[in-house]
Order: C-alpha cells, then sequence, then structure tokens
C-alpha cells in the first residue's frame, strides 16, 4: 500500500458519491481534479482545501472536453494516479412506453461518458507509466434484472465489459483498472437526479413496484457514502486494487446468489452445451425441466 500523496481525477464531483470520494481522496491528503457540469458547485472544496482541488467544467459526452480536461489535470499536477469515472444517471421508464431520445442520453453519458475519458486518459497514464482507473458500475451492472432503469443497467453492463478489455490492453502499461459496484446508498440517485416517467397499469407491478422500492418507501438507503468513499481511497493506495469492488450489504448478498445460481445453471447444463463442439458425443439428454 502507498502512502505517497495521489492525483485523482473525479467525474461528477458536485454531489453524491463523487463528492464524497473528492473529499475522501482531499482528507486522505491526496489532491483532486473534481469535474462537473458547473464548477461553481466546487468552490466549497476549493475553499476548503485550496490548491490541492483544481475545479474543471466538463461534459463527459463531450470528447473534446475530456481530452482538454485530462491535458488541463496533467499541466497543473504533472500526472494522474487514480482516474475516476463516476459521473451517471439513471431515469425510469418501461423499455416498451419509455422515450428512445432519453434511453439514448442516458447512454450517452452513463457509457459513453466512461470512454471519453477512459480513451482521453491512455496515452496520459501509459506516458507516465501507469495508474489506475476506478469505474462506477452497480451492483445491477452485474445482477441486472431491475425493472424500469433498462438503459442504465445496459449502460453498467457495456462499462464492465469494457473496462475488461480495457485492463488486458493497457497492462503492459502499467495501467490498472477497479470496478465499483455500489448497492443502494444514501446520495440524491434516486432523488432529484432520477426522473419518472409515466409508468402505464400494465407495468405498476414490475416498473412501478420497483419505482416504489426506490423512492416512495420513506426510509433510507442502507448505504453510507463517506464509508464508501474512504473504502474505495484505501483500495486505491493497494498495489493490488481489486478488479470488482462491491460496497454495501445487498451488493455482496445479490452477487454471491446471483454467481451461485448462474454456476448452478452452467453445470445443469453442462454436457448439453459441450455437445456443440464437433468432438463432443451428440445429442446430450436435456436436463429435467421441472416446474418452478
Amino acid at each position: 500500500m502507498t502512502s505517497q500523496p495521489q492525483i485523482w481525477f473525479i467525474t461528477g464531483s458536485s454531489r453524491g458519491f463523487g463528492r464524497a470520494l473528492a473529499e475522501a481522496a482531499l482528507e486522505a491528503g491526496h489532491s483532486v481534479a473534481a469535474t462537473a457540469r458547473r464548477p461553481e458547485q466546487l468552490a466549497e472544496l476549493v475553499e476548503r482545501y485550496g490548491d490541492r482541488v483544481l475545479p474543471i467544467a466538463l461534459d463527459v459526452t463531450d470528447s473534446a472536453a475530456a481530452r482538454a480536461a485530462i491535458a488541463e489535470t496533467a499541466r497543473r499536477f504533472g500526472r494522474i494516479d487514480v482516474l475516476v469515472n463516476n459521473a451517471g444517471y439513471a431515469n425510469v421508464a418501461p423499455i416498451e412506453t419509455g422515450d428512445e431520445a432519453d434511453f439514448r442520453a442516458q447512454f450517452e453519458t452513463n457509457f459513453w461518458g466512461v470512454y471519453n475519458v477512459s480513451r482521453a486518459a491512455i496515452s496520459q497514464l501509459r506516458a507516465q507509466g501507469g495508474g489506475l482507473v476506478v469505474q462506477f458500475s452497480s451492483v445491477g451492472g452485474r445482477v441486472g434484472g431491475s425493472p424500469g432503469i433498462a438503459s442504465y443497467q445496459a449502460a453498467k453492463f457495456a462499462v464492465d465489459g469494457f473496462t475488461r478489455v480495457l485492463a488486458v490492453e493497457t497492462a503492459p502499461f502499467g495501467i490498472r483498472t477497479m470496478v465499483v459496484e455500489p448497492s443502494g446508498f444514501a446520495t440524491d440517485w434516486a432523488g432529484s437526479s432520477m426522473t419518472v416517467n409515466d409508468i402505464p397499469a400494465d407495468y405498476e407491478q414490475t416498473v412501478g413496484a420497483m419505482n416504489s422500492r426506490m423512492r416512495q418507501t420513506g426510509s433510507r438507503p442502507a448505504g453510507d457514502p463517506k464509508r464508501a468513499a474512504e473504502i474505495i481511497v484505501r483500495a486505491a493506495a493497494r498495489q493490488n486494487a481489486p478488479s470488482h469492488l462491491l460496497v454495501g450489504v445487498n451488493a455482496v448478498e445479490m452477487s454471491i446468489a446471483y454467481s451461485r445460481a448462474q454456476l448452478a445453471e452452467a453445470e445443469a447444463w453442462e454436457q448439453v452445451s459441450r455437445s456443440a463442439d464437433f468432438s463432443e458425443p451428440y445429442p446430450a439428454e436435456l436436463p429435467a425441466d421441472d416446474a418452478v
């Protein structure tokens, strides 16, 4: 584990996880290039931490702006040790009735924003001999199946797949990756940041029920963003950060249950799956079609 001050670059730093992470990194003695669509929202960080904070205006969907932000950070601090793609949001609507333009707009931020910033940073990280790329996904980006937020979850699955390729392509340059997969946290993700579109009666038991669990139960999400941010900062200081970091009890329990179910299904269908190759016995007997 390194005790040396690091240079962090964090997207979506004005609130939520991004803000908590910027504060945790600064409290740990690091310096932060904090980006936001409205950098004036970062004024308090500058007042508290002075020249260890570089506020940058950034819309992550703008690839040229992403390149400029990376270059500005490198000019100011000389390097980037930890790059965090945190910016993202979700709106609620069924796939059938949701607005296509909104679906695409969410994907533009949640996936293409990650692509833009990651791609912009590679040459800097390669030139300096390495660094850590932290991609914010979600436990939903591992287990999926949350009604009403298909664009968000599809993007998070894409972020994971993209990052796995990024990891192997850039490993020879000393670049490492860590995908963060939170469950429910007390941020504004399901608050004013989220638009809930009309939910038809036919979808009330799926999308409607999911929306009620997220927004209308009156209970606070279990996760503490401050604790999670501190955990991420500690993990990022390790020489061998985990490739995937689950944060939150629900994230752990849902992921373990999902992995066990995946393994059980793969084993149940193993002989059938193998039989598709020329060299294997064919046909193979299908597993029992038990009624559930």
